[in-house]
């Protein structure tokens, strides 16, 4: 017969002691109707209004009509517009747009007696149907000189 040691032998565990009183959870609560908010923060409070006001030069006159409203704006342009009259000749426009027939159907060329390339862009297109009226006498406004 086999002598035993009389030392009695311990269970092996793992390095963590267990704490009474504690359970483990086995999954993790959903939060449910929680939203998440990006970029700035609302808040709620007004602004503090300033009661400081502008200096004026004495250039501006104050408005006959009082206050001006929040939304209007500044009308461009220091004359007022007369009647309008046309700036282009009905006859300019239809060789302008006798040329854009050109250059949908791919017939249209650039260049003196259409020797050039093929026009590829609308804008060349009106630009040489504006030519033409202006090369015919119609009434057409100058070309704008480019600096």
């Amino acid at each position: 017969m086999a002598t035993r040691s009389t030392t009695t032998r311990r269970k092996k565990t793992s390095g963590r002691k267990k704490t009474a009183g504690r359970k483990k959870t086995t999954a993790r609560k959903k939060t449910t109707g929680r939203k998440k908010t990006t970029g700035r923060k609302k808040t709620t409070t007004a602004r503090k209004k300033t009661s400081r006001r502008k200096k004026t030069t004495g250039a501006r006159k104050k408005a006959a009509g009082g206050r001006k409203k929040a939304g209007a704006r500044k009308k461009a342009g220091g004359r007022k517009k007369a009647a309008s009259r046309r700036k282009y000749s009905p006859a300019a426009s239809d060789t302008v747009g006798k040329e854009m027939k050109r250059y949908k159907s791919g017939k249209a060329r650039s260049g003196p007696g259409g020797k050039g390339g093929k026009v590829k862009s609308r804008k060349q297109a009106i630009a040489i149907g504006l030519s033409k009226a202006r090369a015919s006498g119609k009434k057409v406004p100058r070309r704008k000189k480019s600096s």
